[in-house]
C-alpha cells in the first residue's frame, strides 16, 4: 500500500481511449486554504466520463493525464485555512460545476467541471473547494451518494427547477441509464404519471416496479410519439427527459403536447439533428437544454430524496482495481448506475 502521507493510488488517463487509463502511484496534494481533502468512498460513472476516455467530449479541453470522473463521495480528511463549512469527519459530495452555487450559469461554467478539465475523483484522495461540495444525505452510503452529482441532479433539475412538475402531469422517460432511472424515481415520488421507453421488457417490468404507469417498447412500437399520444388521449406530455438525442429529437416533439417541455440531456445517438422546425413553431414546443444544475439544487434536491426516502437504483459495484471493467460495463448499457467503490 502507499504512503498515504505523500502519494495515492489513481486512475489517470494519459491519451484517448480505454487503453490507456492506468492505475499510478502519484503525488497526494494538501489543500489550499479554501480547499477540503477528501477520502474517497465510492465514484459512480455518467456517459459524459466515458465521452471524456473516447475522446469525443471537448477534447481539446481534456489535459493529459487526467484523474477521470466527475462524480464522487468520500469524507473529509483536511480541511484549509479559510474552510468553515465543512469539517474532518464529514461525509461530502463531489458537485461537477464547481463554480456554479445557484442561479443563471455563467459563460464559462465548463471551465471548472470535475472530471475534466479539473481532477476528478477515481483515486484514493480528490481534493475539491469546499463551496462547490455538498454534504451527503446520512440515510445513503458512499455507494449511493456517489450517483447524485450528475445523474440524479440532472433529472431533478430538468423536471423540478425547469419543470416545475405537478402532481397529475405526464412525464416521458427516454431509456433506463442512470439520469433516467432517477427522472422516473422523482416525477413517481411527484404524483406525475410517467412512461418509459425502453428497447427491453424486461427491464420495463423493472421500471414498472419503481412506479412507472405505462412501457413503451420502441423496437417493438418504433412509432413510440405515436403511442404516446394515443396514452394521453391525443394531447401528448407535458415533459420528456431526452437523453437519445440525434434525429429522434424530432420523435420528442410529436411525443409532448403543445407548449411541452423537452429537456435536452444526452447524445447518445449523436450530437447534431435535422430538426423539422415548423412542428416546433406550431407548438410551440419548449427545448431547454440541460447541462446538470446547480449547486444550491443539489441541496434542495437532497433534501426531497429523504423526505420521498428516493433510495439510488445501482446495477453494479466495482472494486476500485477493476475500473476498465466498470467503463466497459457502462459502455455496454446499464439500469441504473454503475459506481467504484475504493478498496
Amino acid at each position: 500500500m502507499s504512503d498515504i502521507n505523500k502519494t495515492m493510488k489513481a486512475w489517470q488517463l494519459h491519451a484517448f481511449g480505454l487503453d490507456n487509463l492506468t492505475l499510478d502511484t502519484i503525488a497526494k496534494s494538501e489543500p489550499k486554504a479554501h480547499e477540503i481533502l477528501i477520502k474517497v468512498g465510492a465514484v459512480s460513472l455518467n456517459f459524459r466520463d466515458k465521452a471524456i476516455v473516447d475522446g469525443i467530449y471537448e477534447p481539446e479541453m481534456i489535459p493529459k493525464p487526467l484523474i477521470p470522473v466527475s462524480d464522487a463521495a468520500g469524507t473529509v480528511v483536511a480541511v484549509g485555512a479559510d474552510v468553515t463549512k465543512f469539517k474532518v469527519g464529514d461525509r461530502v459530495i463531489s458537485h461537477l460545476y464547481s463554480h456554479w452555487i445557484e442561479g443563471a450559469p455563467a459563460p464559462d461554467e465548463p471551465a471548472h467541471c470535475l472530471g475534466a478539465p479539473y481532477p476528478g475523483g477515481l483515486a484514493e484522495y480528490m481534493i475539491l473547494e469546499a463551496e462547490s461540495a455538498v454534504l451527503a444525505p446520512s440515510t445513503i452510503t458512499d455507494e449511493e451518494a456517489s450517483t447524485l452529482p450528475i445523474a440524479a441532479l440532472t433529472a431533478w433539475f430538468s423536471l423540478v427547477t425547469y419543470g416545475n412538475l405537478k402532481a397529475g402531469e405526464t412525464v416521458v422517460i427516454q431509456g433506463t441509464g442512470g439520469v433516467s432511472i432517477f427522472g422516473l424515481q422523482i416525477a413517481h415520488a411527484l404524483g406525475a404519471r410517467v412512461i418509459v421507453t425502453t428497447s427491453s421488457d424486461a427491464k420495463g417490468q423493472k421500471a414498472r416496479e419503481l412506479g412507472a404507469d405505462e412501457i413503451i417498447n420502441y423496437v417493438t412500437t418504433p412509432d413510440w410519439a405515436k403511442k404516446v399520444q394515443h396514452l394521453t388521449n391525443g394531447k401528448g406530455a407535458d415533459q420528456l427527459l431526452e437523453v437519445v438525442g440525434g434525429e429522434g429529437l424530432n420523435d420528442s416533439v410529436e411525443a409532448t403536447k403543445v407548449t411541452g417541455q423537452i429537456a435536452v440531456i444526452g447524445f447518445l445517438a449523436g450530437q447534431t439533428t435535422n430538426l423539422d422546425l415548423m412542428r416546433v413553431i406550431f407548438k410551440q414546443t419548449k427545448i431547454q437544454g440541460i447541462a446538470v444544475g446547480h449547486l444550491t439544487a443539489f441541496e434542495e434536491m437532497n433534501k426531497a430524496f429523504d423526505a420521498y426516502n428516493i433510495k439510488p437504483v445501482i446495477e453494479k459495484v466495482y472494486p476500485f482495481e477493476q475500473a476498465v471493467e466498470a467503463y466497459q460495463h457502462l459502455a455496454k448499457g446499464a439500469f441504473g448506475k454503475i459506481v467504484i467503490k475504493m478498496s
